[in-house]
């Protein structure tokens, strides 16, 4: 039986009542039902924002870090005063004064083949507003096994993606996307950047899906996925078809239980610095400070991007993007000690890999890189 409405929720949501699609009934189904969202980052916010605006009745958050003013410039469900705060608890108290008649669960730790089960269980659609590899392929897996729907979104600076990957209906994840792709081929936000407004509007597609999704109305995303470009302001849609070979969701599922996805994607454990290329070949900035002060012959190479140069710099260093370091590397002089930097120490990280590879051996890589330096060595510098 459906939850009655009290006359302040009545009230509450009287546009939702007067849809024919939505009504009285309809309402009540959103108070019964439940949403997942996994991440509460650019994509998370606006979903969680308009799910609870909507009433739906429990909804459940996934995260486990803090809130960093970068994340300020798309995050809006998080404030100022918010920094430093757990995201899930800075969100469930945005959410809860948006609309105190509803749930909100907070699960402050890692999603996890470990806990994904017990996490996902009481609710009705899953919702992926992650931004890794792992945890798309878990939540992917989680919902074919489960039967739940896969509210999928995706941003990369003016780029999204959306769609509704439900093996019940259509294909999953995985029919689209077998295998990952190679480690540090496809770079985060926090190496590439994302316009800031660009996860509200595919956050907000995916909400739309999940409450039309909840509410059994219209025509979904399922078997099709949707590409966003901000700057031409285009919409366009690829059909899916389902995959018979899939190893999921096809007919002979090799996957039947949930794996482990680090390993399968073959990325570092939720709990290792990317920044570091592991203590062979990691320098700190102290002993890279050390190093320059006391007139080692050290060729720094600043392996981001030419506009960031424009941020931060540090004196007397060589820019070479990481995508044309390949072509340089015969320009290189590997008798001399490399050392190896970017924003934080991922893309230098993959730069040393190629280098290496490539027969360097003299070659370091600045742990946490200049925004590391910014914070210990040359305070002066921005951080970003």
């Amino acid at each position: 039986m459906l939850p009655e409405l009290s006359r302040s929720e009545i009230l509450r949501y009287s546009r939702h009542l007067l849809i024919p699609e939505v009504g009285l009934d309809g309402q009540r189904k959103l108070k019964a039902s439940s949403a997942l969202i996994i991440g509460t980052g650019g994509l998370g916010s606006p979903v969680a924002l308009y799910l609870a605006a909507a009433g739906v009745g429990r909804i459940g958050l996934v995260d486990y870090d803090v809130v960093e003013e970068s994340n300020l410039q798309r995050q809006i469900v998080h404030g100022t005063g918010s920094l430093g705060r757990l995201k899930v608890e800075s969100a469930r108290t945005r959410l809860l004064d948006l609309n105190p008649a509803i749930q909100v669960d907070a699960f402050n730790e890692p999603f996890t083949s470990a806990n994904a089960m017990r996490i996902a269980d009481p609710f009705d659609v899953i919702i992926d507003c992650t931004d890794n590899f792992p945890t798309r392929y878990l939540t992917n897996d989680l919902c074919v096994l489960t039967g739940k729907p896969n509210i999928y979104g995706a941003v990369y600076r003016f780029e999204g993606q959306a769609s509704v990957f439900y093996a019940r209906e259509g294909p999953c994840y995985r029919c689209l996307f077998p295998e990952p792709p190679p480690p540090g081929l496809v770079p985060s936000c926090a190496d590439a950047g994302v316009l800031g407004i660009l996860p509200g509007t595919i956050g907000t597609i995916q909400a739309t899906e999940a409450i039309k999704f909840l509410l059994g109305i219209g025509s979904s995303l399922v078997g099709r996925l949707l590409l966003y470009n901000a700057l031409d302001m285009s919409f366009e849609y690829v059909k899916l078809k389902k995959n018979p070979e899939c190893k999921v969701c096809g007919p002979h599922p090799e996957v039947t239980a949930l794996i482990d996805y680090n390993e399968f994607c073959g990325v570092p454990g939720l709990d290792h610095d990317e920044g570091s290329a592991g203590r062979e070949w990691d320098i700190t900035v102290s002993e890279l400070s050390a190093g320059l002060q006391s007139g080692k012959p050290l060729h720094l190479i600043d392996v981001r991007e030419p506009h960031e140069l424009a941020i931060s710099h540090i004196q007397g260093a060589q820019n070479i993007p990481l995508g044309e370091l390949a072509g340089a590397l015969s320009k290189l002089d590997s008798s001399r000690e490399i050392v190896l930097f970017c924003k934080t120490g991922s893309r230098s990280r993959r730069a040393l890999e190629l280098l290496v590879s490539a027969g360097f051996r003299k070659v370091k890589n600045l742990q946490g890189g200049i925004n590391a330096w910014a914070r210990e060595v040359e305070k002066s510098l921005p951080i970003y």
